[in-house]
Formats: C-alpha cells, structure tokens, sequence
C-alpha cells in the first residue's frame, strides 16, 4: 500500500470517531484532618460547590486559599488518603426535596433515617445556600400563624413569613413552645392553608428526637410535618448543613405558593458547629472563638423566611428558631446576634419556670416587632387590656414587697393580676384553639373570674370553655377571624359565663 492511501485510510478512520470531550476539574487531596480535607488542583472549584472524591465520599467546598481548597465532608468512606483525587461537580451543594418527603425523618441530605424508603416522584434540588428573596419580591406580613399558646398570640403574636426568636436557658421550655405550635398547625381556621412544618433538630440527644417524634405522631402532626435530624453523635458538618437543608426544603413548599413553619432546635449548637469547622479550616478566631463571620451566617440564613408577594406565589416561611442562654445573659455574642436578626423574640425566664409558670414567658423582654398586624380583630382588642393588666401587677408586686398598707382599689388590681398570670398558665402539648384563647383571656380581663379562688382558676377555665362549646354551639360557629368583640358579642359572652357560674352552684 501506498503511503498516501496509508495516510488517507488513517485521516478516514479519525474522522469517523465521534469525540465528545468533556472538561473535568480534578485536585489531589493534600492533607486529611478530621473532617477537613486540604487538596490542590481544583482550579475551577467554588465556594460551597459540591465535591466527588475516587473512593464515593462526598463534601462541599467551604474555603479557598491561593494554592488549594478546603473541603468539609458529608458523607466519608473511612477510606478518604492523601493523594487521592478529587473532582468538582460544578454545582452548589443542593438537597432531593419532592411532596414525598412530608411526613419523613431525613438526615442533614434528605436521606431517610427512619428505616423507610423514600422514593421522590418529580423530585427538585434546592440549594442549601441561597440568596434570600429581595424586598420587591416580599408582601406584608399581615396574616398570624397562631401557636395555640394563650401568652403568645394574645402579646406576642407570630405572623406568617415572619422570624420570631425563642430564647432562654436550658431546660426552660423553648422546645415544647415550638413543638405545640406544630401540633396547633391541625387546628386551623378554614379560611386558612395548611401549614408545612419542618422541625429541624442540631446537636440534640437521639432521644429527645426519639420523644418529640413520637409526640408528634400520636398528635397526628406527622402528616403535614418534616423533620431533619442531626443529632450530638453526628459529623459537626452535618449539624451545620441541617439548618440549611431545612429551609431549602421550607423553600420548595414557599415556591409553591404554600405556607412553611420552620423550627431551627438550636443554633446555639449550630454556631459550635461552625465555630469547630471554622477552627479546623485555621480562619481567624474572634470574640468567645467564634468567625467573624458567624453573624452573616445566621442573617444569611434567617433572612430567607419571608412572605412572597402574590404575584411570587404568595407562599411563606415562618422562622422560629431557638437560643439557649448560660445565666439568663442575653448580652452574650450569639444571643445578641439572632436578636438584632429576627423580628422579636419570646424570652422564658428559668425563675419563672421554677415559680410554676408555664409556659414561662417574661411579656415584659418578650416583643413581637410585627404586633397586630398578624392578629384576629378579636384578639388584637383584648390584647391591649391583657398587657395593661399583666404589667400593672408586676408593677404592684414588686412594690407591695416594702409591706405598706394598700388601699382596696390597689388590692383588687392585685388579685385580678393574680387571676391572669394564673390563666396564661398552660400545660405542654395542650394547644388553645383561638375561640377558647378569646374566650378565656375575656373572662379574666372583664372581672368574671375575679370571685373565683387562684388555685381554682385552671381548672375552672377548662370546665368554663367545655361548658359554652357544648351549651352555645352556635356562639362557636360564628365566632371567626374577622369577629370583633361589639358590645352585643360581650353583653352575650358575659351572659354565657354568668351562666355557667351559676350552674357550679
């Protein structure tokens, strides 16, 4: 054969071979620490970018420097060496989110834990970080997202797409608040959408997970709720990512026009976590150890719950997420952060705890930066005459502690206050629904209750509502959202409550 049919034959066979080349950035692992991975090479590579290693261990990229990168691990092999390659996926961190995942326990990726299967149909990937919604895209937080708890819609009332801090010290409540709102999401008006939940546990013992999840299975709350487990024993990495992949999840449901409630239990332990990661990846320490970027990371993050304009959906998500505090200081660095960040905060005092008040709720630290606008006409009227009463008592209180003789009018104001800090008191896992909170909170504030013992007063409460719910239906049917407290809904009220006080006798 000729050498130009050689070279002809060869030129033939070249172009008939389809060549699809494809760009790939790969890096070789420099240093293993932990669950810090240190590797060179990945010259493409981003910030919070998605990283593949040989052996199938997964992590995200969380810094980068002149010469490599540090990688955060997710998932780990065991078997993650020093030169071995990695190889950048291109796209930010995301997590598989789809309606099938109501209902689930998943971990910090949105894989199941709870021994069952999770198969997606029409499955989306949500970025774990995203920017949160402009203003422009944002309307008015204006509609409540009742608790069911009577000290907190009556004072300190939750609108949806709102971020409402619960603060205090360990062991003082904040999770049983959050957990009963929750289960008052099934007791909705009809006039209201449901209400996605997403309870987001970070650094807690498996068994309060275990508990508040079998609470909310007996309550049946399981049916409209997610929750996303990253508990004490797990990777710190994954305790920082869980707050993240719950609000992208809270983001799929706000995206489809739905209203979210999402639970962050704590982050107290979630900016350990990012103060451990932070330390490993050697950034500079500022105050108590922590970045300094540590307060961008919880904005970042609680800026996302938001009230879409209808035009956007009119989707919400709601925030509540939780601070424990050492001592009651509330001027420590990660309390006063989330504070300047959220919209009010509810702040459960542990000597009130100790005092048998529960839920016990300083209404005097406690604010709600929204206020009226995201409460019932009804509850908006006695809320005024519930705080006068409440801060009138306190006021009292403290100076009758001097021994001086009072006058009758000052010792009326002060068995009245006795009365309604008595009937704010509430047991955990018992949510209000909002006629029997009117109904109550009325009672005490128009003097119906005030020849009734303090030590009886809970229970009378409770054989009070049963009594009217059961007599007066049709007071119940048409009490609704828009329902004002007019002198003929309280002349028939009153009459109703005189009733039944004459029934005990």
């Amino acid at each position: 054969m000729k050498p130009e049919e050689i070279i002809q034959k060869i030129e033939k066979e070249l172009n008939s071979v389809e060549i699809n080349p494809e760009l790939i950035n790969f890096g070789v692992i420099e240093t293993v620490e932990d669950e810090i991975v240190k590797a060179s090479g990945l010259s493409n590579a981003g910030y919070y970018e998605e990283i593949k290693f040989e052996d199938g261990s997964l992590g995200f990229i969380l810094n980068i420097d002149k010469d490599y990168v540090s990688i955060v691990l997710l998932k780990n092999s065991g078997h993650v060496v020093c030169g071995m390659k990695v190889r950048s996926t291109g796209k930010v961190l995301s997590v598989a989110v789809s309606d099938k995942i109501i209902g689930r326990v998943v971990n910090a990726l949105t894989q199941p834990i709870d021994g069952k299967k999770l198969n997606h149909e029409n499955v989306f990937y949500y970025p774990v970080e995203k920017i949160a919604p402009g203003i422009i895209y944002r309307g008015s937080v204006d509609r409540p997202l009742k608790t069911g708890i009577k000290a907190v819609d009556a004072m300190i009332p939750i609108g949806r797409g709102q971020r409402e801090l619960i603060i205090g010290d360990k062991s003082t409540g904040k999770t049983s608040i959050a957990v009963d709102t929750i289960i008052n999401q099934k007791k909705l008006d009809i006039n209201l959408k449901r209400v996605v939940c997403i309870y987001c546990s970070i650094g807690q013992k498996r068994s309060n997970l275990a508990s508040i999840t079998a609470k909310l299975k007996d309550e049946d709350a399981m049916n409209y709720t997610v929750i996303v487990a990253a508990t004490a024993s797990d990777p710190v990495s994954t305790q920082y990512i869980a707050p993240l992949a719950a609000c992208a999840i809270g983001e799929y449901f706000m995206d489809k026009g739905e209203d979210v409630l999402v639970v962050y239990d704590d982050l107290t332990k979630h900016a350990w976590a990012y103060r451990q990661i932070s330390l490993s990846i050697k950034r500079p320490a500022g105050r108590e150890a922590y970045p300094g970027d540590i307060f961008y990371l919880h904005s970042r993050l609680l800026e996302r719950a938001a009230r879409m304009s209808d035009e956007k959906g009119g989707g919400t998500l709601t925030a509540l997420p939780i601070i424990e505090t050492q001592g009651n200081d509330l001027s420590a660095y990660i309390p006063t952060n989330v504070i300047s960040i959220t919209d009010g905060q509810i702040y459960l005092e542990s000597d009130l705890f100790n005092s048998e008040i529960r839920p016990a709720i300083n209404v005097g630290l406690s604010v709600s930066r929204v206020g009226g606008a995201a409460q019932t006409k009804s509850m908006k009227q006695l809320s005024g005459s519930l705080r006068l009463e409440l801060s009138q008592f306190r006021e009292l209180q403290a100076f009758t502690q001097f021994g001086n003789d009072l006058d009758e009018e000052t010792l009326k104001r002060l068995e009245r206050g006795k009365r309604v800090n008595e009937i704010l008191k509430q047991l955990q896992y018992s949510p209000y629904d909002e006629f029997s909170e009117v109904l109550s909170i009325f009672s005490v504030t128009s003097g119906l209750f005030d020849d009734i013992d303090v030590d009886k007063i809970t229970s009378s409460e409770r054989q009070m509502i049963k009594f009217i719910k059961k007599a007066y239906p049709e007071t119940v049917k048409k009490f609704s959202a828009e329902t004002k407290i007019d002198d003929n809904f309280k002349n028939e009220l009153e009459k109703e409550i005189k009733e039944w006080k004459a029934s005990l006798h």
